[in-house]
């Protein structure tokens, strides 16, 4: 094998502060570091093939707070690390440390695993005076490593697919667990960003017809050592601490590049990507965490500490620490992060995890705030998808509806209501009314939009679908916490049964109540999210925390496909109807009242009798059914030629209840029918009796939603 360097690398040159990170100009490498208190720095040089520490280099050029230098006869491939002199001193938030190597901030890949040794930690673990101790040991062998990359890659045409927000439909997927067990993508590519471009999973993301795919954390991130102890692993990743490297784990080929290749696939068949990020926190925890990166390079810089004991850190996060954006070049570094994976890496978007963290200023969130201006005003950023988790865990993190213009949503307030209303529990029917027209309550004050609203039944936290209806309580044992982990609260029901069940009655009540979350997840207004593998029936055996679970507990189960074909058709078809009708995804709230001069109402409710639903009747506790006509001639909107948007008109029809209700339909005028697109009572959604006139009764199962469009071909009722 050609070795890649010889060592010693003699010529060291001053280099320049910017950019950050390692940077290949085609010549050789420019290394910048910033640490506004470190007194010395030195980049540590690993033999490729050994990863040995050969070499140590004193950085002696200082500029502007940033340490740097340039090697000539440095190449791509090279591994390095630093380590940083200063005080120790947790009393006074420093933890400097040289023993410890540590990760590159602005590292573009890493070469090998984080091995758990007491070493990774600045002080004596044990020690009675605990992390006011100070430990000598070197960790460096049992460290990742940063390597240096070569940015060239063939690009070609690739451009974003640039979906409009109304017309997304998102699917929440795991890199590894997609793929690890698909029967029809090679073996070698399993569980990688390779295998999720491989052609049977394009397939089935088409027949879906979703659109933009969202990622778990690929952010590169660690195993947290308790976990490591008891055989599992970080499987969500949410735990990062390099903030512009792909996660290594999730590689076929050991190549940064791979999931380059992977987004430029996607993209030719037409998906958007979005990346969920980490930015709130790292991977080195509270004041007895590891000494990994940003704690050792400057740790009163990187985190938020205790004002008065700032040997302690503010913990907005529930992990330990938080990352400081209050100042400026922690703020860079996550601007920066974001500009290199939509610049580099050409991804479409992304979804902040626990988002109110970043916009927290002295202490209260703060939408003002340096870093929502920033985002706004950024030329690249402003104009990619941007997605808050919209809590943290600090005092007034619960944040839904409070993010500014240009941000959408998770709606957990949407979630909760499905999930109660088809429950059956009572008073529900006035946010249900609220929800599914997109949440006027919580965008609309500050000019957003129903697509601010991204409304989901289920996601990675919490129960899968299949689990929401077969389990009244989590099963977490498996996660070695004695069920003391993951919501209590997760308005489910088990259909009679707690878990699998072989009773025909149990099965079809939870098929039927599937078809209906789905479904009202589907022609709600707002931006849909599918959690995937809920379209197979996929179930975690009622574990509703899975994010130590690197299993079958977690991983898509593809054998479940010709089991539950016929879900799968369901979804499909039900993501095809939203397509096809804009009536299900409006650019603007419903009135409520005749548009533009006109008599037609855009939306009317109505009670099973036809008539219109009191404003008193919104809260009663006993209603569990509700009707609502959609008007496709009330839009208001116009397509990109300017012209007028038509559509049907439609009825959606809500029974909650457990026995069935018959509703009258409207009649709209002489030869009004209506065609019964979908019913859930039924496996396929197809009512075998098809068409009923204006003014007949339409009998609605309980525990079914049923749409019905109007055609004015003069065909008789049913």
């Amino acid at each position: 094998m050609q070795r890649i360097h010889a060592f010693p690398i003699t010529a060291v040159w001053p280099g320049a502060p910017y950019p950050l990170g390692a940077t290949w100009d085609g010549e050789g490498v420019n290394f910048a570091l910033f640490s506004e208190h470190a007194e010395k720095v030195e980049l540590c040089l690993f033999d490729p093939d050994s990863r040995a520490e050969v070499q140590r280099i004193v950085l002696r050029e200082h500029t502007d707070l940033i340490w740097h230098c340039y090697l000539p006869e440095a190449r791509p491939g090279l591994l390095y690390g630093y380590r940083v002199h200063g005080p120790y001193d947790p009393s006074r938030g420093l933890r400097f440390n040289p023993n410890k190597l540590l990760i590159d901030p602005y590292a573009r890949d890493f070469v090998g695993p984080l091995d758990w040794s007491d070493a990774h930690y600045g002080y004596r673990a044990g020690d009675p005076a605990g992390d006011l101790s100070f430990d000598a040991r070197d960790n460096a062998a049992s460290m990742p490593k940063c390597r240096v990359t070569d940015p060239a890659f063939s690009w070609g045409d690739d451009r974003s697919p640039h979906i409009p927000w109304h017309e997304m439909v998102i699917y929440e997927l795991h890199v590894r667990g997609f793929t690890i067990d698909h029967p029809e993508v090679p073996p070698a590519l399993r569980g990688t960003y390779a295998g999720l471009a491989a052609a049977p999973v394009i397939e089935h993301l088409k027949r879906l017809g979703v659109t933009s795919i969202e990622l778990m954390p690929t952010h590169s991130f660690v195993d947290d050592r308790h976990l490591v102890d008891q055989g599992l692993r970080n499987y969500w990743g949410y735990n990062s601490i390099g903030y512009f490297a792909p996660e290594q784990r999730y590689s076929a080929s050991g190549s940064a590049k791979e999931f380059k290749t992977m987004v430029k696939t996607l993209h030719s068949a037409g998906f958007e990507i979005i990346l969920d990020v980490v930015y709130n926190h790292t991977a080195e925890g509270n004041h007895l965490g590891p000494t990994l990166s940003f704690k050792g390079i400057d740790n009163g810089v990187y985190y938020r500490l205790q004002a008065d004991d700032p040997r302690f850190y503010r913990d907005y996060t529930g992990c330990g620490n938080t990352l400081n954006l209050q100042h400026p070049r922690v703020l860079q570094l996550v601007m920066d992060s974001l500009r290199y994976w939509v610049q580099e890496m050409h991804v479409d978007g992304f979804r902040f995890d626990l988002a109110a963290s970043l916009g927290r200023e002295q202490h209260a969130v703060d939408h003002l705030g340096a870093f929502f201006d920033i985002l706004h005003q950024d030329p690249v950023l402003s104009r990619v998808k941007l997605i808050a988790e919209p809590w943290d865990l600090g005092e007034g993190g619960y944040q839904v509806g409070k993010f500014p213009l240009g941000w959408a949503e998770w709606n957990d307030r949407y979630r909760d209501c499905m999930r109660a209303f088809w429950r059956g529990d009572g008073g529900k029917i006035g946010e249900f009314a609220t929800r599914i027209t997109g949440s006027s309550d919580l965008y609309a004050h500050n000019g957003r939009r129903p697509y601010a609203s991204v409304n989901f039944i289920c996601a990675h936290d919490g129960f899968t679908l299949e689990d929401l209806v077969s389990y009244a309580h989590k099963r977490n044992e498996a996660n070695g916490e004695d069920n003391r982990d993951g919501s209590d609260n997760n308005l489910s029901s088990n259909c009679g049964v707690e878990g699998p069940s072989d009773d025909p009655g149990v099965r079809a009540l939870r098929a039927r109540q599937k078809r209906n979350l789905l479904a009202t997840l589907m022609f709600s207004q707002g931006v849909p999210m599918l959690l995937a593998g809920d379209e197979l029936g996929r179930s975690q055996r009622g574990n509703n925390n899975a994010y130590c679970q690197d299993n079958p507990i977690s991983w898509i189960d593809w054998s479940l496909t010709g089991k539950n074909r016929g879900l799968l058709d369901f979804v499909a078809r039900l993501v095809r109807l939203r397509r096809m009708h804009p009536v299900f995804r409006r650019r603007n709230f419903f009135q409520g009242r005749p548009i533009r001069g006109s008599e037609i109402k855009d939306i009317h409710w109505l009670k099973p009798d036809g008539s219109d639903m009191s404003d008193e009747e919104w809260s009663h506790d006993f209603a569990r059914s509700l009707g609502v006509y959609l008007s496709g001639e009330g839009l208001g909107e116009v397509d990109r030629q300017g012209r007028g948007i038509r559509d049907d008109n439609f009825i959606l029809l809500f029974n909650a209840h457990h026995e069935r209700i018959d509703f009258a339909l409207p009649n709209l005028g002489v030869g009004c029918v209506w065609q019964v697109d979908l019913d859930t009572h039924y496996h396929d959604g197809l009512d075998p009796d098809g068409r009923y006139g204006g003014g007949e009764r339409y009998p609605l199962e309980g525990r079914t939603l049923a749409l019905l469009r109007q055609v004015q071909d003069g065909a008789p009722g049913r």
